[in-house]
């Protein structure tokens, strides 16, 4: 007996997802925990693996669709011959099948629902009670923000799947929840559903919109998109981004104010004003006037980020040491080697250099590469050196980190370098590369700035930040002035571990390695 795959929560707001690739096909054999499929929202890419071992029977899209969360994905015989659900009679049972994922399990009382705690991201099983945005006793209506978890990779909000009155929260603030069980029991506004009387149908709908056929539905006037949170496909939000369009801004003419792919060209083309001033009578041009004001929230990557910080200043005494590094000799090793090395498909820039040259002086300064337990009675030296390097992505800097850095060559280095910064931009960073950290670099030098005071990634003692190269005069050996290619580096120390001499010392020595890349070769194992 075969069962149907339910798509389950792949993010805050999303709603749908395109498909990229089928990693499988009809009829093959899949392992528990096999991707299956990759996916494309509009924050990233996902692929989505089986949850039983099982035969693929059935693929419910085909490439390019638009699969729509809580709806069949495709359909599995599992390799018992069991089903986690009744044996369906026909197709129209068949319908019925709902996933562990998002199964409402009825209380004794027999009118309440257990919410069950979707899958809020790949990998991740559990999640920490940030805040209850409700009580027991207040109504909640469908979509409205319930409660706020926190993953190891973001802030998230869970919101109700149905109008109705909260019974019970199962956790507390600060208890950790586990996916796919009870978060909180709610009392239906129209009494309980029977299970499955609302699962979606498991036919493959076109992607092109079709108007209602609910005569209500067609009277129902066009919802604005709301701030932040506009309902809208994947193609179109891509859309919205490569016309450098705001898409919270657009009004959507679809049902429950979706934005269709016609906003989108409407607006670009200035016949549809933006949601913030739609309802206004005033020509497009008085819109413009002084002292509006637009206030979003912060979620996702810059949530988790904002609360990161806030802990490591709170917590850790930073006390920064600057200095300034001639790299006029490493820009030309540079230079004579990039050519070399892209024929053979590898990317060498200066970084590479310098994470490995920090690896090397970190066997120097252990304590560099230690960290210490919260209430500081404990200090722990890694052997590995795990060095992060943070990458300004269109969701936020994300830092992860090259792993044992002390084993690796340049070019091995310079080949995690490339492929991490292309997985943190593309949204496919394995949350394993973002684990584990000894200690990181920040290159502000990219933008345009030159000296910084950057916050420790706590739980590491240290994070330098590269300012960008500058030609500036300088004295030779003979006082004559020459030009050379200058940098500042800016660090910032836990100072409960290392002291002013002790980074001093270690920066010394790194500078040594940089402006001389000879002297980093030879020492290099």
């Amino acid at each position: 007996m075969s069962k149907d795959f339910i798509l389950p929560d792949i993010g805050e707001g999303i709603v749908e997802c395109e498909i990229v690739e089928w990693l499988v096909a009809e009829g093959d054999e899949v392992k528990e925990d096999q991707p299956v499929v990759e996916v494309m929202t509009d924050k990233a890419m996902v692929e989505i693996p089986a949850k039983d071992d099982g035969i693929v029977e059935k693929l419910y899209y085909q490439k390019g669709d638009i699969a729509k969360v809580h709806e069949p994905l495709f359909a599995i015989k599992p390799a018992d011959g069991s089903s986690d659900e009744a044996p369906a009679k026909d197709s129209a049972s068949a319908q019925k099948e709902e996933p562990k994922t998002d199964k409402k399990q009825t209380s004794a009382g027999g009118d309440t629902t257990d919410f069950i705690l979707p899958d809020i991201g790949e990998g991740i099983v559990e999640c920490e009670i940030v805040e209850w945005l409700v009580s027991e006793g207040d109504e909640v209506k469908e979509d409205q923000p319930v409660v706020e978890v926190m993953t190891d990779k973001a802030t998230v909000e869970i919101p109700a799947k149905d109008d109705g009155t909260v019974v019970k929260l199962y956790h507390k603030k600060g208890d950790i929840a586990e996916v796919h069980k009870p978060l909180f029991a709610l009392q239906p506004a129209g009494g309980v559903q029977e299970p499955g009387s609302n699962a979606p149908h498991s036919h493959v709908e076109p992607k092109s919109q079709t108007p209602s056929s609910d005569p209500k539905a067609e009277a129902e006037p066009p919802a604005k998109a709301r701030q932040g949170k506009a309902v809208a496909s994947p193609a179109v939000r891509r859309l919205a981004r490569e016309s450098d369009i705001n898409i919270a801004e657009v009004s959507g003419s679809g049902k429950k104010g979706r934005v269709l792919k016609k906003d989108i060209e409407a607006f670009k083309s200035g016949e549809q004003k933006s949601a913030a001033s739609s309802d206004s009578q005033q020509p497009q041009k008085s819109a413009a006037t002084s002292g509006g004001t637009r206030t979003e929230a912060i979620r996702g990557v810059k949530a988790a980020m904002a609360k990161q910080m806030m802990s490591s200043v709170s917590t850790i005494p930073h006390f920064t040491y600057a200095d300034e590094f001639d790299v006029t000799d490493l820009i030309a090793l540079r230079e004579k080697l990039k050519e070399q090395y892209k024929e053979k498909g590898i990317r060498l820039t200066v970084m590479p250099f310098f994470i490995k040259a920090l690896s090397l002086a970190l066997k120097e300064f252990p304590v560099m590469n230690a960290q210490v337990n919260e209430d500081c009675t404990e200090i722990t030296y890694f052997d590995d050196h795990n060095i992060g390097m943070a990458v300004d992505t269109k969701i936020g800097l994300l830092v992860p980190n090259v792993k044992q850095v002390q084993n690796k060559s340049i070019i091995d280095v310079a080949n995690e370098v490339t492929r991490l910064t292309q997985a943190s931009r593309e949204g496919k960073l394995p949350q394993a590369d973002m684990k584990g950290g000894t200690i990181s670099i920040s290159n502000i030098g990219v933008i345009g700035g030159t000296v910084a005071t950057p916050i420790i990634n706590k739980p590491e003692a240290a994070i330098v930040a590269l300012g960008k190269v500058q030609e500036l005069p300088r004295f030779d050996a003979n006082g004559n002035v020459v030009a050379r290619k200058i940098m500042t580096v800016s660090w910032s120390g836990d100072h409960r571990i290392i002291d002013g001499g002790t980074i001093a010392r270690f920066n010394k020595l790194w500078q040594e390695y940089l402006e001389d890349p000879t002297s980093m070769l030879v020492n290099m194992v």
